[in-house]
């Protein structure tokens, strides 16, 4: 789309810079583009677009001020930094194959993360992949080869960047799928969806109106482990900030509970004459389940609770009472009994109760924080709920506010904030794969290391499709691997290479990528990183900039998007997008015949990327706002406000005056601080007991400070999502790694992931800024770059998760020198019926190391090719003649 056309601008392209993957954009940017080459990103003004000027704006006005959409969109710097990810280094420029790995002979396969590469022509790499295929197949099944087709890669649509290889194989024969558990939703999963329902995730799916309510009638917000100034960035931009710009203006007090005082926290704390100020709860890690059942203690003690609304609206509050003030197990969950678990001071605790009884207060996410991925995170998301039910949830003023992915699932109520007149999805030109059930073979991607390493012979077992559109009664369903007459593991093609630093234990996934049992590991990505290391055959792929697709915009909180993105740039080196990667190795696959006849045809439906995007059009079916022929020539549609947005019922305030107006999803129909559904399936659970509880450890997780191994290991590790990156991209952009809290210069010039250490603790350990440490348990050790300030708490250690793996050692008990400290995280599930990760809260030690010693113990792993200006690079991989 030519929107201006100037010597210093060049052509613009539209570009939805987001990273949910799943064809659900964000983050809508103006690409200008000169000589093939990205000059700058920039953001929409909505009135340069033709019908812009038709998208009825909405205010919201509250207390004689007035909130709007805004002009233009709120890109962060994660998209307007964007091209320097383009033109990255470390980009795959051409296939590449592992210099001792041969598909005819030895594999070796103990030195993936260790060998070299080669570079390899697009033919013989496609034909090794197609001959491998059709190798395991015949050897062993399709059931053989594990599709690792999920996670936050780029957000495409035709070219889709997660699932296209399991399209193709779904039509030879099939695949084991890796299923990939709600990480994002983990407690509330897991819990949530137990105590109301709320599907599909658990957290308070009605949000109409409910940021309006709250402007109106809020008095207090709880930022609970919930950082919008980071988290929102790479699925909806800034629109979260000014929300929270706008509260403070109002009045509405702000509390931000937390470990660390994370971005949200410094930056709302309150300007110079506002007419509040925001207060930060430190509270140690994972430990948000002593403070919160402290709070419940006093309001029942107190008698400042709504009793007659949960008599009403809930079921089991007797149960619960019991446990609070100590009738069960004999401890009084006294604020006093709180401070020594969570640190919160008790006079603290007691003031926040009585603060939040008196006021209508609301509970913030940005999905949830550390605390929903915390081992044992059924109960702090279940307590939640308890909270709030014991204070009138639904009542004006109150509820659970959703900052992030707006409309999400396509549910339209999913929006606290004014609607759009249509909600965008374009599921006729999607390649990729949905968090859908049914699939014939599956591993929760938590237990792929388990599945990879499991004996002959024996079973790995676990209940749920764990997917997150998947009901709460599947959670009652058990499933194992491998299903009667299926093979073991023996191939994986992955597109989403980046288990081992974000997933749970990514050391023994190291180890578990190593077994000879695997004997092909077929990875496609545009940046040599993290798993791809590990890879025997790589293919390059491209990245959006370099593809024509169809994007949609809903959750920016402003206006809904649907637009075509033209390339802006020719692919990088050899590189192609996902779609056409898995196309070359069908054509290679139909030289075998049968199955694989014409499967080319069959997979594309002999369609071209201009027929697709116009099926997703169709599909979008949004004929009533403009004809494809418009689309095609205006390259964008745009949803304007719904008429009587303002009229629509308020969330939950139907169900504060009737709970019989909207029953809930659970088996009552109510609150269930009595989990029915638990009580009947697994009433012996003690990870996760029918009534939330406090969970002091299990045989599977010990990581509590009173546990035995806190003297070896006694801080509890923070692992926010990352400020300067989405989850682990991001990690090479020039203009990011110059800031302070992105990266720390060691001594040997080397940016290390910073490790936040307060003063106090960084007194004790005798370390100062710019040491560089070794954080480490049993499990293994990463490297980071000490960062002393009081915005974490004492006994706290914090390093945002996703940094790139850099190993020095591989494989359990390793050493890694990029920080990327999910590989030291738990391996075990945050409970024991439940599949989710534990990847934060979890037991560390600190020690100063010396880098000069260290690199001479392992002078090849330190001697790799890098810049500090934008890390490791792909030539540190290749053999020294490429």
């Amino acid at each position: 789309m030519m929107l201006m056309s100037a010597d210093t601008r060049g052509d613009t392209v539209f570009r939805g810079i987001a990273w949910s993957a799943f064809a659900c954009s964000a983050n809508t940017a103006c690409v200008d583009v000169k000589d093939g080459r990205v000059l700058r990103i920039r953001p929409l003004h909505y009135d340069e677009i033709e019908g812009g000027k038709e998208r009825r704006p909405w205010r919201i006005k509250a207390r004689g001020k007035t909130f709007e959409p805004g002009e233009k969109t709120l890109l962060p710097p994660l998209s307007l930094s964007y091209k320097k990810r383009v033109y990255s280094k470390n980009r795959i420029l051409h296939p590449m194959r592992r210099v001792d790995w041969d598909p005819h002979g030895e594999r070796n396969t103990q030195n993936r993360g260790k060998s070299k590469y080669v570079r390899i022509s697009w033919d013989e790499a496609t034909q090794i992949i197609a001959d491998e295929i059709k190798r395991v197949h015949d050897e062993y099944g399709p059931l053989a080869i594990l599709c690792q087709a999920d996670g936050h890669g780029e957000t495409k649509v035709v070219h889709a960047p997660h699932g296209c290889q399991a399209m193709m194989l779904d039509l030879v024969g099939g695949y084991t799928l890796q299923a990939r558990q709600p990480d994002s939703w983990e407690g509330w999963y897991w819990g949530g969806k137990h105590i109301w329902g709320m599907e599909p995730v658990g957290m308070q799916v009605n949000q109409r109106n409910l940021y309006k309510d709250i402007c109106e009638h809020g008095d207090a917000i709880l930022y609970w482990g919930c950082d919008l100034e980071t988290t929102p960035w790479g699925w909806g931009g800034e629109q979260p900030s000014r929300m929270a710009y706008f509260l403070e203006e109002l009045g509405v007090r702000p509390f931000f509970i937390s470990p660390d005082l994370n971005y949200a926290g410094a930056a709302h704390k309150g300007k110079p004459g506002a007419p509040v100020k925001g207060k930060w709860i430190p509270v140690l890690p994972n430990t948000d389940a002593a403070l919160q059942l402290a709070i419940a203690y006093t309001w029942i003690t107190e008698g400042t609770y709504y009793r007659d609304y949960v008599d009403t609206h809930t079921v089991g509050f007797d149960w619960f009472e019991r446990y609070v003030l100590g009738g069960e197990d004999g401890v009084p969950k006294t604020p006093k009994w709180a401070e020594g678990k969570c640190g919160v001071p008790s006079y603290t605790i007691k003031a926040l109760a009585r603060y939040w009884a008196k006021h209508a207060v609301s509970i913030a996410h940005a999905d949830g924080g550390g605390m929903i991925r915390s081992p044992f995170s059924a109960e702090p998301a279940r307590l939640e709920i308890v909270l709030l039910a014991m204070q009138g949830l639904g009542r004006p003023g109150t509820g659970q506010l959703h900052l992030i992915e707006f409309g999400q699932f396509g549910f339209d109520e999913w929006n606290p904030l004014p609607r759009s007149e249509k909600y965008f999805e374009v599921p006729g030109a999607y390649h990729g794969w949905m968090e859908t059930i049914g699939h014939q073979a599956f591993v929760p991607k938590t237990m792929v290391p388990q599945a990879l390493m499991l004996p002959e012979g024996e079973k790995l077992r676990w209940y749920g499709h764990v997917v997150c559109t998947a009901p709460r009664e599947d959670q009652f369903i058990p499933f194992e691997f491998p299903v009667d007459g299926a093979p073991m593991i023996h191939m994986i093609w992955s597109d989403s290479p980046s288990w081992t630093t974000c997933w749970n234990g990514g050391f023994a996934m190291q180890e578990a990528l190593r077994s000879k049992r695997v004997e092909t590991v077929v990875m496609q990505h545009p940046w040599f990183e993290n798993d791809t290391l590990f890879a025997d055959v790589v293919l390059p792929v491209s990245t959006m900039f370099e593809e024509k697709d169809i994007a949609v915009d809903n959750w920016t909180g402003q206006f809904n998007l649907m637009y075509v993105q033209d390339d802006c740039v020719d692919p990088l080196g050899e590189s192609k997008s996902d779609w056409e990667c898995v196309i070359e190795v069908a054509r290679k696959l139909e030289r075998f015949g049968g199955a694989y006849e014409n499967l080319v045809e069959r997979y594309t439906r002999g369609m071209d990327v201009d027929e697709w995007i116009k099926a997703g059009f169709d599909s979008a079916q949004a004929d009533a706002l403009m004809s494809y022929e418009e689309f095609a020539e205006r390259k964008i549609c745009v949803a304007p406000t719904a008429e009587g947005w303002e009229d629509d019922p308020v969330a939950l305030a139907a169900w504060y005056d009737d709970p019989a107006s909207q029953p809930l999803q659970t088996p009552t129909r109510k609150i269930e601080i009595y989990a029915t559904g638990l009580a009947e399936h697994f009433p012996d659970d003690e990870t996760r007991p029918v009534v939330p509880h406090w969970i002091e450890e299990s045989e599977e997780l010990k990581e509590r400070l009173s546990c035995d191994r806190a003297v070896r290991y006694p801080f509890l590790m923070v692992t926010n999502h990352p400020r300067w990156r989405v989850h682990s991209e991001h990690d090479d952009v020039t203009w990011l790694r110059e800031i302070r809290t992105c990266k720390v210069e060691g001594p040997d010039g080397y940016l290390y992931e910073p490790v936040w250490l307060n003063p106090v603790d960084a007194g004790r350990l005798g370390l100062v800024d710019g040491d560089v440490v070794r954080v480490y348990n049993e499990r293994g050790s990463v490297l980071g770059g000490v960062y002393v300030n009081e915005r974490i708490m004492p006994g706290a250690v914090y390093q945002d998760h996703g940094a790139r793996v850099d190993p020095i050692v591989g494989g359990r008990g390793g050493l890694d020198r990029g920080g990327a400290n999910n590989l030291i995280c738990p391996e075990a599930c945050g409970s024991r019926n439940t599949a989710s990760e534990a990847t934060n809260g979890f037991l560390v030690n600190v020690e100063k190391v010396d880098v000069a010693a260290l690199a001479a113990l392992h002078p090849d792993e330190f001697g790799r090719a890098y810049d500090p200006a934008d890390g490791l690079r792909v030539s540190a991989w290749m053999v020294e003649d490429e």
